[in-house]
């Protein structure tokens, strides 16, 4: 069930019988020459429509912008500053918790998300802590990216073995594919593989360090035959974090 299709009434009645809900989160930036600038967000909406088309679990509208200052060397590209996604999320948590909301999963197709995610919750946790007279709050958040868990992982490694790479990777492309396949076009990289990941600081250093957007990957391997058994492993993934997180 998503959120943005349902009616009030909807939402109350799923509450009756659950109070988990999966918030897709990524970003809108470049990945690479043949990379959707969606891909992120897009990805990890696929997957959690998924989920939530498979075992009935509530999923919210997407996240679809990030913490993505790095990126802002490539046109499209577009960050939040960490205190803004930060108290975007807290509201958001808190806003869906006033309705009884209790658990909130988000499945993450953004690594750089990660840290400010991180900090996001401890705000949450925070402040329900420093409440005067607190009572014990069930309110949990948990965040996974999609591609770490291990079905995802390993069709990786076997697909694109010791090339998937950093950012922009191939599996991530090949998954946005299989979502939009009329977005799939050829184009030519030149390395293949591109440079391995090395420490970066601001956007004008992303792009010297790498001028077409990739980290240590080979995203003209790509093919939406790939995103298919992507998704698949994924949503499987996915699937098992959250029932185990429910439970």
């Amino acid at each position: 069930m998503q959120l943005s299709l349902a009616t009030w009434r909807d939402v109350e009645q799923y509450l009756v019988t659950s109070r988990g809900i999966i918030i897709p989160v990524g970003a809108t930036e470049q990945h690479g020459p043949n990379g959707l600038i969606g891909t992120d967000h897009l990805d990890a909406e696929f997957i959690a429509k998924g989920v939530g088309d498979k075992i009935g679990a509530m999923v919210a509208p997407t996240l679809a912008y990030g913490m993505s200052q790095h990126h802002l060397g490539f046109a499209g590209s577009v960050t939040l500053r960490p205190s803004t996604m930060i108290a975007m999320v807290a509201d958001i948590v808190r806003s869906l918790a006033r309705h009884g909301f209790e658990r909130f999963f988000f499945i993450n197709g953004h690594a750089g998300n990660i840290g400010t995610m991180t900090a996001a919750f401890d705000e949450i946790y925070a402040s329900l802590s420093l409440q005067p007279n607190g009572h014990p709050s069930p309110i949990r958040c948990r965040m996974l990216m999609w591609s770490d868990e291990k079905r995802a992982s390993s069709i990786a490694e076997e697909l694109y073995p010791g090339v998937n790479g950093a950012h922009a990777t191939a599996a991530e492309v090949s998954l946005s594919q299989f979502y939009h396949p009329e977005t799939v076009k050829p184009v030519e990289m030149s390395p293949e593989v591109a440079p391995p990941f090395a420490p970066f600081y601001d956007c004008v250093d992303f792009r010297t360090r790498y001028p077409d957007g990739r980290i240590g990957s080979a995203p003209s391997r790509s093919r939406p035959e790939h995103g298919e058994r992507l998704f698949a492993a994924a949503v499987e993934d996915m699937v098992e974090a959250y029932q185990a997180f429910m439970a």
